[in-house]
């Protein structure tokens, strides 16, 4: 099929990433239909198909690219020296990180019921991968009698929800600044484990 006159791959297809996105943060996936996000980046329904196979397939790659990115970024980060200090930034790295992608932040929650099995199987990967992280940095801290945690894992998934709310709330400019907030929250994660 040909490409519509004035598209360029290379901005149409972050265009169509970035409506699929915006589309179903708002509607939800199962609502959207393929001819909504044509519409939103301006291009035919058929054109579409040049960027990505079928709508499964666009889901998947927008929370395999925010994973891939989460990832990538974490794996830049100095690692401090004592579980302590491990913890504190991975807190404010996961705040600061998350508040910049607040519309893949809730699909990636939202709309994981809506992957093929296959592909929940390998967002469910990476993202074990991460949690990991932090369940090795509770688990050296508990060993090292620097935390007390009942259960690493619960204690894992427990700190990231909580971190994650900060998206639901926060607001540039607010009453807060983000230094303040993740301070703010740095202290609630610290006391939960000590």
């Amino acid at each position: 099929m040909a490409r519509t006159a004035g598209s360029h791959s290379d901005i149409t297809g972050p265009r169509v990433r970035e409506a699929a996105l915006s589309l179903f943060a708002q509607h939800g996936y199962a609502a959207v239909s393929m001819r909504q996000i044509a519409k939103e980046v301006g291009v035919q329904a058929g054109a579409l198909y040049n960027y990505t196979p079928d709508k499964q397939s666009l889901l998947f790659d927008l929370l395999r690219g925010h994973m891939d990115e989460l990832l990538s970024a974490r794996a830049k980060e100095l690692v401090p020296d004592t579980p302590v200090a491990q913890l504190e930034a991975f807190s404010k790295f996961h705040i600061r990180f998350h508040l910049e992608r607040p519309l893949s932040v809730f699909i990636s929650y939202m709309e994981l019921r809506n992957l093929t099995p296959e592909n929940f199987v390998t967002i469910e990967e990476l993202r074990r991968k991460y949690e990991g992280q932090l369940e090795t940095i509770l688990r050296d801290g508990h060993e090292a009698g620097a935390f007390q945690v009942a259960d690493t894992k619960i204690t894992t998934l427990a700190i990231i929800a909580m971190l994650n709310g900060v998206n639901t709330w926060y607001r540039s400019g607010g009453r807060l600044s983000l230094p303040e907030v993740e301070a703010i929250y740095w202290d609630m994660v610290r006391k939960a484990v000590t």
